[in-house]
């Protein structure tokens, strides 16, 4: 994650990282799709010698909310910037090291079946450059699973809260992918049942020049509302891809070098 993410923001992010409706439909989501990923089910089961499971790291993973329900995939380490998102990852005991793309990265370059970058790119210098560096520690074969904030026209102040560099398209992700040596086999819209109205509402929040981010705690019924909502798409996204949305997802593989 970025370094120059409002302290302020990290507070909040981690009270609200397990309960919070954008976090809960985000995680039924990424799951969903790292089991279609990782589509054998004995390679990945726990009950499976340590060594034969598959590798997987999520970099930039924030206080680590995602770890525990990652390693249903296999053996999985995070990586954080932060200091403070990795204290407060260490005081929840997840197994979270120091590191940051591009140069940085406390993994052995070709030791990973599966790496995961989610809501990071947008806030690197080089996001080409990082990708490059994730690609190196991707085994041939492997997955890469990205996740990224849609749309330049709803840049609003909580990207500059969040330390946001960009917002992307399909095809803005496309092209960075490729460039950085991967093939894309998933790219996809999503968070798309509920575009319409946070669109509304983020339009509405800039022209009033509204500076903080949007992760505002809800009432308790509504949060389950718009988490189950959100949750939802996990299964339509098994069967179709959506043409909008407030996020870009992509499932990505390195490219066999040229010879």
């Amino acid at each position: 994650m970025s370094s120059v993410m409002d302290a302020a923001y990290i507070a909040t992010h981690a009270e609200e990282d397990e309960r919070h409706w954008w976090f809960v439909g985000r995680r039924e989501v990424i799951l969903s799709v790292m089991r279609q990923v990782f589509t054998s089910r004995d390679l990945s089961s726990p009950a499976r010698p340590a060594a034969s499971r598959p590798r997987l790291a999520e970099i930039g993973c924030g206080s680590g909310s995602l770890l525990a329900p990652l390693s249903e995939f296999g053996h999985v380490t995070g990586v954080e910037a932060s200091e403070e998102f990795l204290r407060l990852a260490r005081l929840r005991g997840r197994p979270v090291l120091p590191g940051s793309l591009p140069h940085d990265i406390p993994i052995e370059p070709g030791s990973l079946d599966g790496a995961l970058l989610l809501d990071v790119l947008e806030h690197l210098g080089d996001d080409r450059e990082a990708l490059r560096a994730v690609r190196r520690l991707l085994k041939p074969g492997g997955s890469l699973l990205c996740t990224v904030p849609a749309y330049q026209f709803l840049w609003s102040g909580h990207d500059v809260v969040l330390g946001h560099r960009r917002r992307y398209t399909t095809h803005g992700l496309r092209r960075t992918l490729e460039e950085a040596g991967f093939r894309i086999s998933r790219l996809t819209y999503f968070n798309t049942l509920l575009a319409v109205p946070i669109m509304a509402a983020r339009l509405v929040r800039k022209l009033r020049g509204t500076s903080s981010h949007d992760l505002i705690p809800l009432p308790p019924r509504l949060n389950v509302l718009l988490s189950r909502l959100f949750a939802s798409e996990a299964l339509l996204l098994k069967r179709v891809s959506f043409p909008f949305g407030i996020s870009v997802l992509a499932v990505a593989h390195p490219r066999a070098a040229a010879r």
